[in-house]
């Protein structure tokens, strides 16, 4: 994976993650700036996942066990739609903390994702 997606990646997802804490802390409900990056997150997700599957046919094959870098992959791209649900369901401040959570997590998914396709195993 490219290094440089891979930076903008994580500091996207830390900074909506803590953008949706501060906001959910601070009392407020989930609104579209908190929604909107998480939507920034999972669309950067998107991208990797393209990235992912033609990045081989291009010479650029990974390194790592690839399952479980498709475990990770699938996970973050299934936690942005399912806490915007909870957020949009139950609509309190602690929906907006999931929101951050929900991101910090995945920017923490996004860097093994890097370390596994440029890492040998053993």
């Amino acid at each position: 994976m490219i290094v440089w997606f891979t930076a903008v990646q994580v500091a996207v997802a830390v900074l909506a993650g803590l953008l949706c804490v501060v906001l959910g802390l601070a009392g407020r409900k989930p609104s579209d700036l908190s929604l909107g990056a998480l939507a920034l997150v999972e669309l950067l997700l998107l991208v990797q996942l393209g990235v992912a599957i033609l990045a081989p046919a291009m010479g650029n094959e990974p390194v790592g066990n690839m399952l479980e870098f498709y475990t990770y992959l699938i996970s973050a791209l299934i936690l942005p739609p399912a806490a915007a649900f909870w957020a949009l369901v139950d609509r309190s401040r602690w929906s907006t903390v999931i929101l951050g959570t929900a991101a910090l997590a995945i920017a923490v998914m996004v860097y093994r994702m890097q370390q596994i396709w440029t890492t040998p195993l053993g």
